[in-house]
């Protein structure tokens, strides 16, 4: 006896391949990029002589965790939880400057009607396209000239004007609902009030998605604290942990020790704030 053909069964089963395709890729992607942070978490946790071994183990034959207790020794040759304390100050001093900076200018091009606002949104959205590093002789110029050398100010102030962070707010500003903008103006509220008072509390996810991507960007930094810091001990972790490498050898397993340990505040703080992430990036739409 045949069984009744049942309808539409053939799409039912090419959305599951294309779902078991999707999740495969997926896990290849995941399986890529979490490599390296595995290899690195492996090798701080084998002898110095394993680390440099040929050919590469991948599991460690002894766990040992003497990279971490002589990471603690180094002292003054390698004050590692002094550059834990001067990138966690700068990446929330940069982070706070972003968000200071960035979501009034991005509020007067989401909402504000002025000569020029075309011009200015180009000009910003440019400057995307620019390298980074051709803005380093000028910042340098100008943090020299205000005597910042050497100092936390120097470390956080010029890369705090973040053109990504004024159009990553935009976006999110054009959605934002203007009947509440309308009634607190009707309220008597002027444009400053209802930026601070109405959008910026709702804004949450976005605000919250922007700092998490600024302490990254400042944390992960390694050129701009080298050309204005000059004193070792005010240096960040990123340029700091270079210091452990030596001119003729290098301990892998103590540098591998010392990635550990940037990695795991960074990591905290992605995590804290992943859910705030997520909504951002969904409810930051491409209205424009």
């Amino acid at each position: 006896m045949r069984l009744p053909r049942v309808q539409g069964s053939c799409p039912v089963r090419r959305l599951q391949v294309w779902r078991a395709l999707s999740y495969a890729a997926l896990i290849l992607l995941a399986v890529i990029y979490l490599a390296p942070v595995i290899w690195m978490a492996l090798t701080s946790l084998k002898s110095p002589y394993e680390a440099t071994a040929m050919p590469p183990t991948l599991l460690p034959a002894r766990v040992t965790v003497e990279s971490y207790e002589a990471l603690a020794r180094s002292g003054s040759q390698a004050p590692v939880l002094r550059w834990l304390l001067n990138s966690v100050l700068s990446a929330v001093a940069h982070a706070l400057l972003v968000l200071a900076t960035a979501a009034p200018a991005a509020y007067a091009l989401a909402r504000m009607e002025f000569r020029g606002k075309r011009l200015v949104l180009a000009a910003v959205l440019a400057t995307l396209f620019v390298p980074p590093i051709l803005f380093l002789p000028a910042n340098y110029l100008i943090v020299r000239s205000l005597g910042w050398l050497d100092s936390l100010p120097a470390l956080v102030v010029p890369p705090a004007a973040s053109a990504f962070g004024v159009l990553f707010l935009r976006q999110f500003f054009l959605g934002f609902p203007r009947e509440l903008e309308e009634a607190a103006a009707l309220d008597g509220a002027t444009r400053l009030q209802v930026l601070w008072k109405i959008v910026l509390p709702l804004s949450k996810p976005a605000l919250a998605t922007l700092a998490v991507l600024s302490v990254l960007s400042n944390w992960n930094d390694f050129l701009w604290p080298i050309y204005v810091l000059f004193n070792p001990e005010k240096l960040t972790l990123s340029p700091g942990l270079a210091l452990l490498q030596a001119a003729h050898s290098t301990d892998y397993a103590l540098v591998a020790a010392g990635a550990v340990v940037a990695s795991v505040p960074i990591l905290a703080v992605f995590i804290a704030a992943q859910r705030y992430v997520i909504e951002g990036v969904a409810r930051t739409g491409l209205k424009g």
